[in-house]
């Protein structure tokens, strides 16, 4: 399987995905609207199980929508979670694997020959837009999104910059805009740090910057990634200040008995509930929520990044689940999805079905009515969300992980999970999810034989990636 297209077969595949096939997609084809949240745990969320946060918009989407109960990221970081998502490969054959930093930036941009799902709705007559948190390109790089099948963007290129809620500046279609806000800078990369004039919040700036792009499009069909920058702390200011929690107040948490870094992680998590209740009014209001997907989730699992006197413990932001950010035990990778579309999609509903971010590409390609390329890790969601339609499944499931060596996961039929953390030849623990939801009883020892199989999973799922090379199994 060849996963790097020469840009002949780019521009093969995206012919042929303007075919004609039969799909399950009604008619007209709809809007999409995919909001990405940064670093929010599988239980921070009323309709999760939170119990302390106020997320009233959100719990609405879910109680008029259909709520996923076993949906994973494509990683337990930024970078390679956002490659997955934009080119419906695991991480195993995805270009961007991991977050390689400063140093490294031919690491972490897409290239020309990578197809990615906004330039395949982009050549089926989408209007494309990217507000927030891009990832996989830097200006005038390769995988800058305007190159990447975005007619429009707004917000942040560098991941690292993304981790200033109060910016100096952002960018728009290339050319920087500047922000009144001030900056401490902190390391080598520009615009990173933290202000201590804070006049312009990033999250609210996207806000509006996406509801203006709906407005703007609504008698076109559109795909907007709306990629906010919370609940992710600002890991500069954590480790000057202490405390990397950023957001304009404290909201309905101000008079709460906690400590204020604990406030306003709760406040960035219900000030975005808020501004995607006024999305989806706004959608109501112009008559296009019966003709948009909107879907919301999360790019990782939780972050413990805020300082010392932040404790994720506090919220049970993992619910049921072990781990958090940078482990690839469920609490790092398994996330919250919601899909709302009235009239569509049945109102109430909760699936099991085993998902992850490459099948947007696919869901997105069916309900816009194109052929599915053949090269993805991608299959539709189009029949869990109409409700009609014979739902494919994944055998198994594949991530790997490059920081403190090289992690391997697979999830084999939706159950068995077996994970080798930090070297690919330490033993792989085993667990039984319908049973050991918590991952805390290693079952390895007792069903060789899935082991036998999960191992070969991890030979065979890691194709050669020049920057992310995993010792015995690829090479430069």
């Amino acid at each position: 399987m060849k996963h790097l297209l020469a840009p002949l077969s780019v521009f093969i595949v995206l012919l042929a995905l303007n075919a004609s096939a039969q799909t399950l997609r009604p008619e007209p084809p709809p809007n999409i609207i995919l909001i990405l949240a940064d670093d929010l745990g599988y239980g921070e969320l009323g309709s999760y199980g939170q119990k302390l946060i106020a997320t009233p918009h959100l719990d609405r989407m879910a109680a008029e929508g259909l709520r996923f109960t076993q949906f994973y990221a494509g990683s337990t970081v930024c970078a390679p979670s956002r490659s997955v998502l934009m080119t419906g490969q695991h991480t195993g054959h995805t270009r961007v694997r991991g977050n390689a930093g400063p140093n490294r930036p031919g690491a972490q941009t897409l290239l020309p020959e990578d197809v990615t799902v906004a330039r395949v709705l982009q050549g089926a007559g989408y209007r494309t837009g990217l507000v927030g948190k891009w990832g996989l390109g830097l200006i005038d790089e390769p995988g800058e999104p305007r190159k990447q099948g975005f007619d429009t963007y707004f917000g942040f290129l560098s991941q690292t910059h993304a981790h200033n809620h109060f910016p100096d500046f952002l960018w728009r279609d290339g050319v920087k805009v500047p922000l009144p806000n001030d900056l401490v800078k902190v390391g080598p990369v520009e615009g990173v740090g933290y202000a201590t004039r804070k006049l312009a919040y990033a999250g609210d700036l996207f806000a509006q910057e996406a509801r203006a792009f709906v407005a703007e499009n609504a008698r076109r069909p559109f795909f907007l990634y709306l990629s906010v920058i919370v609940p992710h702390a600002n890991n500069e200011r954590a480790r000057e200040l202490g405390d990397g929690h950023e957001v304009p107040d404290f909201g309905p948490y101000a008079d709460k008995p906690w400590p204020d870094t604990v406030k306003a992680h709760a406040a960035t998590i219900t000030r975005l509930d808020a501004q995607v209740g006024e999305l989806m009014a706004d959608l109501k209001a112009r008559g296009l929520d019966r003709r948009t997907l909107v879907i919301f989730t999360s790019d990782n699992g939780p972050h413990n990044e805020a300082g010392p006197a932040y404790d994720p413990k506090f919220f049970e932001v993992c619910g049921p689940l072990s781990g958090i950010k940078r482990s690839l035990t469920e609490g790092g990778i398994r996330v919250p999805l919601i899909a709302h579309w009235p009239g569509t999609i049945a109102a109430g509903g909760v699936s099991d079905h085993v998902g992850y971010f490459g099948d947007f590409f696919a869901t997105f390609a069916e309900l816009a009515g194109l052929t599915i390329p053949a090269n993805l890790d991608s299959l539709s969601l189009a029949p869990t969300l109409l409700g009609h339609g014979a739902q494919k499944r994944h055998p198994y499931l594949y991530w790997e992980f490059h920081e403190n060596g090289v992690s391997q996961a697979v999830l084999l039929d939706g159950r068995w999970k077996g994970i080798r953390e930090n070297n690919v030849m330490a033993p792989i623990k085993l667990y039984d999810l319908t049973a050991d939801l918590a991952e805390q009883t290693d079952l390895a020892a007792k069903h060789p034989e899935i082991v036998t199989r999960l191992a070969e999973l991890m030979r065979t799922a890691h194709t050669p990636n020049e920057h992310w090379i995993i010792p015995g199994l690829s090479a430069p």
